[in-house]
C-alpha cells in the first residue's frame, strides 16, 4: 500500500526537529508534574475505527462528485483503510456496513490480515431499498406498519450479526431512518412500540459478549419526527432491551446547541454509553471532519470520557462517521483520526485534583481555566512522537501525498459516474 522506504525518508527529514520539540514540551510538562512519556504511551495505545463507507466520496441531497480512484468494493476500501492506519498508527479497525460490504468472511479476514486491520462494530442498512428485497422501506423498516416488512428488517440485522461473528466483531449498530414527514402521518406511540418489538427480536439473536448500539438522530430523512430522535429515546430503548443494549452517540445527531458532553455524562451514569460516531458539524448533521469546526466541544466530550476511566462496565467503541464531499477521503479520515487522538491526549492533561478542588469551592473561573489550560497545550510533538516510534508517519498527509497512492489507485480503478444525487 505505502512503501515503508517513503515513510522512513519523510520521517528522516523531520526527526531532528521533532526530538527538539518533544524534549521542550517534556520539560514544560515536567514543571507541572506531568511525565510526557506516560502521555505519549497513552497516545500510542489509542485507536479509532474507520468507517468503510467513508473511503468513498460522499455527497449532498442534490449531487455527488466522485473523486479519482474511488474504491470499487470492500477490498479496495480495506486497502484505503490500511493506508490510513499505516500512516497514522491510530486507526487499526474498520466498521463495515452491510449489504454495501458483503463478501465471503474468509476473504474479508484474509484481506484484513494483509492490511493489518481488524473488524469493529457491524452496521445494518434498513434506510434504503436493495435491488433484491421483497418489501420496501419507504415508509419505515423496524417500525413499519406491515409485519412482513418489519420481519425483513429484523432478518437483515440478524444476518449482520452472523457475518460479524465470522469476522470477530462484537457489536451491532442499529440506526433507522423511520419516522414521519407530516403531522398525523403515523401514530407515534404505536410506531415506537413496533420498533421496540423488532429490536427485541434482534436482541434475542445477540451472541454472548456482544452489544447492540441504539443510534439516535433528530432528523433526516424523516423531518417531522424520527422514531429514535434523541438520547432519551435511545436510553429508553437500551434500558428496555437489557444489559447488552447500549447507546451510540453521533456528534452530529443533535439539535443545535445541545450539551453533548452532558449527554455523555448522563449515559455513563446510567451504565448505557456504548460508543461514538465522531464527526463535526456547523448547521446540522454535516458529517464534517472531526475537530475542524468545534474542537473544544470534542475536547469536552473526551474530558468526560477520561474522567470516567475505570468505571465498571465502561467499554466504549470509538468510530468515525463522516461524508467527504470535496476532499480526498483518505486525507480527511487521517485528519479526523489524529484530531480525535489529539482531544484524547489533551483531556489526559487535565489536572483533575485541581479541577475537583475548584469545583468543590465553587470557583467557576479557575475550574474553567483548568480545562482551557489542557486544551490550549500544543500536544502535536506527543502525537508525532507516538507515530514516529510506532513506525507511522510524522506527517501523515505529506507522506501520503509523496507516496503517490491516490494516483496509483486512480490508474487501476475505473472512473465513477457522478450522475444521481444522494448521500453515500
Amino acid at each position: 500500500m505505502i512503501d515503508t522506504n517513503i515513510i522512513e525518508a519523510q520521517n528522516a527529514a523531520h526527526a531532528a526537529d521533532l526530538i527538539k520539540d518533544y524534549d521542550a514540551l517534556g520539560e514544560k510538562l515536567s514543571r507541572k508534574g506531568i511525565d510526557i512519556e506516560v502521555i505519549k504511551d497513552r497516545a500510542k495505545g489509542f485507536s479509532v475505527a474507520v468507517p468503510s463507507w467513508g473511503t468513498g466520496t460522499g455527497g449532498t441531497r442534490f449531487a455527488r462528485f466522485p473523486g479519482e480512484g474511488e474504491p470499487r468494493d470492500i477490498f479496495d476500501k480495506l486497502d484505503d483503510c490500511g493506508v490510513i492506519h499505516v500512516l497514522t498508527g491510530a486507526a487499526g479497525s474498520v466498521s463495515l456496513h452491510i449489504p454495501w460490504d458483503k463478501a465471503a468472511p474468509a476473504d474479508l479476514l484474509a484481506k484484513a490480515e494483509e492490511t493489518g486491520l481488524r473488524f469493529d462494530a457491524m452496521n445494518s442498512n434498513t434506510f434504503q431499498d436493495q435491488p433484491d428485497q421483497a418489501q420496501s422501506y419507504k415508509f419505515g423498516s423496524l417500525s413499519h406498519v406491515d409485519a412482513a416488512t418489519r420481519a425483513q428488517a429484523v432478518e437483515h440485522n440478524l444476518e449482520c450479526i452472523e457475518i460479524g461473528q465470522a469476522l470477530g466483531s462484537k457489536a451491532l449498530t442499529v440506526w433507522i431512518g423511520d419516522g414521519a414527514n407530516f403531522p398525523g402521518q403515523t401514530h407515534m406511540g404505536r410506531q415506537f412500540e413496533r420498533y421496540l418489538s423488532s429490536m427485541k427480536e434482534i436482541y434475542k439473536g445477540l451472541p454472548e459478549e456482544w452489544s447492540i448500539f441504539s443510534e439516535h438522530k433528530i432528523y433526516e430523512p424523516a423531518f417531522y419526527s424520527t422514531v429514535v430522535q434523541d438520547w432519551g429515546t435511545s436510553l429508553l430503548t437500551a434500558q428496555e432491551l437489557g444489559d447488552k443494549a447500549k447507546c451510540l452517540v453521533d456528534l452530529g445527531h443533535h439539535a443545535p446547541n445541545v450539551n453533548i458532553e452532558m449527554i455523555v455524562s448522563r449515559l455513563i451514569h446510567a451504565g448505557k454509553l456504548g460508543g461514538f460516531h465522531f464527526n463535526d458539524s456547523k448547521y446540522g448533521d454535516d458529517d464534517l471532519d472531526s475537530g475542524t469546526i468545534e474542537p473544544y466541544r470534542l475536547f469536552l466530550v473526551w474530558n468526560e470520557l477520561v474522567d470516567a476511566e475505570g468505571t465498571p462496565g465502561l467499554d466504549l467503541s470509538h468510530m468515525i462517521d463522516q461524508s467527504h464531499n470535496v476532499t480526498d477521503p483518505i486525507e480527511s479520515l487521517m485528519i479526523s483520526a489524529m484530531e480525535i487522538q489529539r482531544a484524547y491526549v489533551q483531556a489526559s492533561l487535565v489536572d483533575r485534583m485541581d479541577l475537583a478542588g475548584y469545583q468543590d469551592a465553587n470557583d467557576a473561573l479557575m475550574a474553567s481555566a483548568t480545562l482551557r489550560a489542557a486544551f490550549r497545550t500544543d500536544v502535536e510533538p506527543i502525537l508525532k512522537m507516538a507515530r514516529f516510534e510506532a513506525g507511522a508517519a510524522i506527517d501523515p498527509i505529506m507522506t501520503y501525498r509523496a507516496s503517490g497512492y491516490r494516483a496509483k489507485v486512480a490508474s487501476e480503478r475505473p472512473k465513477v459516474s457522478g450522475a444521481g444525487g444522494g448521500l453515500v
